[in-house]
Parts: structure tokens; sequence; C-alpha cells
């Protein structure tokens, strides 16, 4: 039987990479990778146009579609990126010492409805009580004077300040100048390295998230798998097919990382790293399904949720097809 052709963008983590090379295949799929290291512009190019049948896509843009109704996609629940938080939010140190200290300031983003601010802003009122009703937003990217892509998420449900950065300066630059006095979002100023005002707000990040991971079960989600809608009714046997590829991809560079006896990637700590790992995530950092990211799903849309995003928080099963195997229809 002829296979289905299907495009996939998505960044060419570890984690992919047997799908990439071919070491692992989807059965019934004739799977042509697209790798794009930039996820802003993956999004953007399915937002708009809906340009690949399946890719690598924010949570947050595909939740809030979900919730206006804008079905246009389908999700899957393998998670291609997702980054603990905590280190992500820098200060400028002369204005902001504590977490409730960002309480009434101008603080720049990203994008306000990105889901890397999301998890930041949840964690910080969830962990540390900071009231960020009063905070003004300046969107932004943070090391250019540019916008953060062109995203197509759907307008704010509550009256939320934020304006857009038209200073000609970046968010880093400001953050240095003291315009804004903290900046949370997906990555980190120039700042950080070159001037000692700006720095972490908590130094000590990496011992707070594992801490914040034992006590909550939440490793936040970043970007899951979607599909064009007409791509899956046409041939709902895809979901199943990539769940089950993408599960092997991911499960075969768990197994090559671990082979210590030629390091796999350029990080120094990886033997201590894996140790970690086994202790705190139990051998398997990286879990797909729904189940065994049930209290981050549920963070997830709750903060889409609080923050304005959506109207309500969709039950988390209802957000994912069933990844079940399904045989391909054969003549």
């Amino acid at each position: 039987m002829a296979k289905i052709p299907l495009t996939f963008a998505c960044g060419l983590y570890d984690r992919m990479l047997a799908l990439y090379t071919g070491e692992v295949q989807a059965d019934g799929i004739d799977l042509d990778f697209i790798a794009i290291d930039d996820p802003r512009q993956i999004f953007d190019r399915m937002g708009k146009d809906l340009e690949f049948d399946a890719c690598e896509m924010s949570s947050s843009e595909v939740i809030s579609r979900h919730a206006a109704g804008r079905r246009e996609m389908v999700a899957l629940p393998v998670f291609p990126s997702r980054v603990f938080r905590h280190g992500f939010i820098t200060v400028n140190r002369k204005a902001v010492r504590t977490p409730k200290d960002l309480a009434g300031k101008r603080i720049g983003t990203p994008l306000y409805t990105q889901t890397a601010a999301l998890f930041i802003r949840g964690l910080l009122q969830d962990e540390y009580g900071v009231d960020l009703s009063g905070v003004h937003w300046l969107q932004g990217a943070t090391n250019s004077a540019e916008s953060h892509g062109h995203p197509s998420a759907p307008p704010l449900l509550k009256p939320v300040s934020i304006e857009q950065n038209a200073s000609g300066r970046s968010l880093s630059e400001l953050l240095e100048a003291g315009e804004i006095q903290a900046i949370i979002g997906s990555g980190l100023p120039v700042a950080l390295r070159t001037n000692p005002d700006v720095q972490r707000l908590f130094p000590d990040f990496h011992a707070r998230e594992l801490d914040y991971y034992r006590r909550t079960r939440i490793f936040p989600i970043m970007h899951l798998v979607a599909i064009r809608r007409d791509a899956y009714e046409q041939h709902p046997f895809v979901a199943a097919s990539l769940y089950q590829a993408m599960t092997a991809a991911k499960d075969l560079a768990l197994a090559k990382m671990r082979d210590l006896g030629a390091l796999r990637y350029m990080l120094p700590g990886l033997p201590a790293e894996l140790d970690q790992i086994d202790a705190t995530f139990g051998g398997d950092p990286w879990p797909y399904g729904v189940e065994a990211n049930r209290p981050t799903l549920n963070a997830l849309v709750r903060y889409l949720e609080e923050q304005g995003v959506i109207a309500k928080a969709p039950k988390v099963d209802d957000l994912f097809v069933p990844v079940r195997p399904i045989l391909p229809m054969t003549h």
C-alpha cells in the first residue's frame, strides 16, 4: 500500500532527530520533515496559512484557538519543547529584588499570550503571591527593536495594560536603562551577560525548579504537535502513527544520551544530570501522553483562563485526538 505523504515542520531536537534521519519511521506515512530552528516562524506560517500538514506548535495558541471555536488543527500529546521558567525572569536590581517587587512595574515580554509568559505569570502568582494586576506590559523582541513574530492569537477577554514597544530599542536595552524593570518570556536579554544591574530574579533557579517539580509535578510544556484537521480527518490513522513514531524517536534519543562512553552533548556535567533525571523524574524527563502530563496541562489551561486568554478552561482530555493505533484503510 502506498504511504500517505505528510509534511512536518519542527525544530531538529534530539527527540525528533531519528524521524529526520529515517532511523525511526511512522507507519503508513511518507514523512517530509522540514527542519526549522525558529519556532516562531513555524507558528506564524501554520497559524496564518496552515502551511504544513503537521508541525510543532505553540501550546497556548492551539488551546486558545480551540477555546475560541477555531478548530482548523487537532493536537497530539507530543511535546517537542518544554522548559522550566524560573530562570527566565530577569530584573534590574535597582528596582526589583524580590518577587513581590514586580507588582505595579513595567515589564517587558515578547508576547503577553506566549506560553512561556503564561507559565511565568502563573508561577509568580501561585508560588510567590505576586499581584500582577497593576503591571504595565511592553511587548516586543527581547534583543532587537522589532516585534516578536506575527502571531494570530485571539484578542484578550480581560482588560490588560499592554503596549507594543515602539521605542526603537530592544527590551534588553530598556531594562538596562531602567525604563522597564523586568523581562519575562522565552529568551534572555543580552544585558544579563554585560550589565551587573541586570540579573535573574532567582539566581538559584535550577534548585527552585527541581523543588517546584517535586511538589507540583509541573514541567512547563511550551509546544505540542498539531495536525491540520483536514489531513487528520482524511487519514485518522496518522495521529497514532505519528505518536508512536515520535515516542520511539524520543526513547531512542534518551537511550543514546545515556551512553556515557562518549558524551553525546557538549555538557560536561551530563553524567551528573542523568543521575538527577533518575532521582527527580524517574528516568524519563520528557513523557508524552495526557496522563503523565495532567498536572502541567491542568495548570496551563487554568492560567489561560485566569489571565484572560480564554473564557473557560477546557478539559485537557478534550484537547487531544486519540492516539491508539488505527490501521489505514486498504483497498
